[in-house]
């Protein structure tokens, strides 16, 4: 989808009335610089502020500022507040009723931003801005100090948004869900560990990408995989045609326990990679193409004959390359069921390649997270950023879904 862009402010055409009110801001405020402009328009919001307020107070009232009343409640004084607004910040007068019921609209109680500043500090934090960079960014732009445990305390709001989504009703059958993981630092009880988020990424009955929960783990297993799959039975999944993962430890014992129909599949990108890391770079591009040929071969039948000749022909150079492809052969072998063209939906994690790019982004911004709970507000916010852009179904889902209907006889709805 083509990225649309951000709409310019156009200008009302020119009239006399309003020439003549600038003629009239030039000479008030002796403008000759853009700065001298950004502190008349913060005056000019101040007092603007003060008259809504004093409006807002006379309709709550019933009567004017300077009308008699026998009314009980009445204006009783002002109190000044500080207020952040995007020409920066400015102290306003708010007018005070004796019997304190007085609810302002323009600026809330206990709100003392009106520049939706809040939304900003949380775009930047879904960028992987760091507390103190968002910090400084705010004072550069706008002129006023917003400290770093502010920052975080407007952060921490999502958290019940965190907790709701993490626990929301999902769907009864997801054809294919895939389980990555993407490595952090994080600073945990003062150390900092390697953690990973491993993300659960489901592509649902009508082909549309949706993540389904992201956990934080340090030392995978079976009990550790078999809480999270639970997870997702106790939210409402009752089947998973396929699930595509690495080899995570324990992965496949989880599986068969929580969703027995569930076939594994290894994926495919990952097995090249782990393979080639024990291979030279002189030799890396050969032994790619033979692995190729492996994984697009036509049925099981040819692909276990070239596995045996690609065995064969590197076992002197490198005689343990090909092991984890003999042994992890029944989770492999899953995609020699379909066409070529329904293979590349699940047995590569390019699905999810798009948020693990977001997530390496978080990466190269901040070097440790100071907290896991820190670090799960940033995948947050990184998915739903991500996730806007997973508007029309993965591609030829049409064909994938009636492959799957086929081989999965009765478990898809049809």
């Amino acid at each position: 989808m083509a990225n649309r862009k951000k709409e310019v402010y156009k200008p009302k055409p020119m009239t006399e009335g309003k020439r003549n009110l600038i003629q009239g801001l030039l000479q008030e405020y002796d403008i000759e610089t853009a700065e001298d402009i950004q502190d008349a328009l913060k005056d000019l919001l101040s007092g603007t502020v003060k008259e809504m307020l004093e409006a807002e107070m006379d309709n709550h009232l019933g009567y004017g500022k300077y009308e008699r009343s026998e009314e009980d409640n009445y204006r009783n004084g002002t109190k000044p507040k500080r207020v952040r607004s995007k020409y920066g910040e400015f102290e306003v007068d708010v007018p005070q009723d004796r019997q304190s019921s007085f609810e302002p609209q323009i600026v809330p109680k206990r709100k003392k931003d009106i520049s939706a500043i809040d939304d900003k500090i949380i775009s930047m934090y879904a960028k992987g801005m760091t507390t103190r960079q968002i910090s400084e960014t705010i004072e550069d732009i706008y002129g006023f100090e917003v400290s770093e445990g502010m920052v975080s305390d407007i952060t921490d709001r999502l958290l019940p948004q965190i907790e709701e989504w993490q626990n929301r009703p999902l769907a009864e059958v997801y054809p294919i869900v895939f389980i990555d993981a993407v490595h952090f630092s994080v600073r945990d009880d003062g150390i900092i560990r390697k953690l990973a988020a491993y993300v659960v990424l489901g592509i649902s009955v009508d082909g549309r990408k949706e993540v389904l929960t992201i956990v934080i783990g340090e030392n995978e297993s079976s009990k550790y995989w078999l809480g999270v799959l639970n997870g997702l039975k106790n939210r409402g999944v009752k089947d998973i045609l396929i699930l595509c993962s690495d080899g995570l430890a324990g992965i496949r014992e989880a599986i068969s326990a929580a969703f027995p129909a569930t076939e594994q599949q290894r994926c495919i990108v990952h097995m090249v990679r782990n393979t080639l890391k024990y291979v030279a770079n002189k030799d890396m591009k050969a032994f790619a193409k033979d692995l190729r040929t492996i994984y697009t071969a036509a049925d099981e039948k040819a692909a276990l004959k070239r596995l045996g000749e690609v065995t064969e022909k590197w076992k002197g150079q490198y005689p343990g390359a090909m092991g984890r492809w003999h042994d992890n052969w029944d989770a492999i072998a899953t995609i020699f069921k379909f066409s070529k063209d329904t293979r590349t939906a699940f047995y590569t994690t390019n699905s999810i390649e798009s948020l693990n790019a977001s997530y390496r982004r978080l990466n190269r911004q901040r070097s440790v997270f100071p907290s896991p709970q820190a670090l799960l507000k940033a995948l947050y916010l990184a998915t739903f950023e991500v996730a806007k852009k997973w508007t029309v179904p993965i591609r030829s889902w049409g064909k994938v879904y009636g492959e799957l209907a086929i081989m999965y006889e009765g478990r898809l709805p049809q």
